[in-house]
């Protein structure tokens, strides 16, 4: 069976729910870690009030006995803090009152899903379509992906990310080991390696603040230790650089998605692009260099893995947009809500445990098996006769 998940709940609801099918059984689970990733989410310079509100934690209310996973369904919940001042206009019982007093919303907001939301479910009240596509469904996501790379953990597989870009501040490139860099980035605000890009990012977010704007980046995620084979040439659907990209697309404000160098490899040469073969006894096949992050053919080839994905700024501004009131058809300056200036370092944190699942979902299709046991078993089997071939 594939691994998968669903997740409900709305950003104003009282709690968001996942349900995980797939997971073998005997993987032990550490709940501090699954904690520690949405945690992480909360964090990053830029971020607004609702982060203040909520200290997330997931409760796993089903699929897991004693510390370890049983195989049936996982049940996530991550409760929402701020539920209790939105008891009334987030009852699901009718409930009665002005528009005023059920905080509907005929003002759609440019940049988010509220009109287009509106006009395809034909709901008069768009705060229907907010409440579901606010990125606090990437809470849910991320626990997901926590119990993810838990798994790939397990067989050495270690996840990493880090801010590249914020606004017009790149980070410099560095070439360091990937506990470093987990170290590191885990120090910074805006999780990058180097201080003194950190200090120019945060001058520069609190001035987009003071502008009353807002500011997207580039943010990155690098997964070593994935073995040769995961994902298949032989169907599109089933290249798993292909369906990495489908998953990063899907986080909310991210508009484009790299694998390796990316689009730099529209402006070189083939010779400047691909990787080289080579072969030693100790470690088999590798390539000279990672250009293509990790990727031929839709498979991995033992490289690490490189994914970038780019976020737009959040469309939620204090300097607020035109747009047009759905009852009147007359125009009106979009109305200010709490936002954050910037989520680019939250958005890496999403970035990495959305992949995670990806890697992990191709992990279990290569090596399938019910339990931990029988997966390690195909594993080792399948190492066996890489070091063979």
């Amino acid at each position: 069976m594939s691994l998968r998940y669903l997740t409900a709940g709305e950003t104003h609801g009282p709690q968001l729910t996942a349900i995980i099918e797939g997971m073998p059984s005997n993987m032990a689970v550490d709940f501090e870690q699954l904690n520690f990733q949405l945690h992480r989410r909360q964090k990053g310079y830029g971020r607004g009030r609702r982060m203040q509100i909520e200290q997330d934690t997931a409760t796993i209310a089903g699929g897991v006995r004693h510390g370890r996973t049983t195989g049936a369904p996982i049940a996530l919940i991550v409760e929402n803090n701020d539920w209790k001042h939105w008891m009334k206009i987030m009852n699901v019982e009718p409930i009665e009152g002005t528009d005023e007093e059920k905080r509907r919303v005929h003002r759609p907001r440019p940049g988010h899903a509220d009109l287009n939301g509106g006009l395809k479910y034909d709901l008069k009240d768009l705060r229907n379509v907010l409440e579901r596509s606010s990125a606090r469904e990437t809470a849910a996501r991320v626990a997901c992906g926590a119990l993810a790379r838990q798994l790939l953990a397990a067989f050495g597989i270690k996840v990493a990310g880090q801010v590249i870009r914020i606004g017009e501040i790149e980070a410099p490139a560095h070439n360091l080991p990937i506990d470093e860099l987990i170290e590191r980035t885990e120090q910074s605000s805006v999780r990058v390696v180097d201080q003194e890009t950190e200090q120019k990012m945060e001058a520069y977010i609190d001035q987009i603040k003071e502008d009353g704007d807002s500011i997207g980046g580039i943010v990155e995620c690098m997964i070593e230790g994935a073995p040769i084979g995961l994902g298949s040439h032989v169907q599109y659907d089933r290249k798993l650089d292909g369906r990495i990209a489908q998953a990063v697309m899907s986080i909310n404000a991210f508009k484009g998605v790299e694998i390796g160098i990316g689009f730099e490899a529209g402006r070189l040469r083939g010779s400047q692009v691909h990787d080289e073969i080579e072969y030693d006894e100790s470690r088999g096949f590798t390539r000279a260099t990672n250009r293509l992050g990790g990727f031929e053919g839709g498979m991995t080839n033992g490289m690490p893995i490189v994914v970038r994905g780019v976020m737009k700024p959040i469309p939620t501004l204090y300097k607020p947009l035109r747009s047009v009131d759905i009852d009147t058809k007359e125009a009106f300056t979009a109305q200010v809500e709490r936002s954050d200036a910037c989520a680019v370092p939250a958005a890496s944190v999403v970035l990495e445990n959305v992949v995670a699942w990806e890697v992990a979902k191709a992990f279990l299709e290569k090596f399938g098996g019910d339990s931990m046991e029988e997966i390690r078993a195909n594993y080792e089997n399948y190492l066996a006769q890489l070091a063979r071939y």
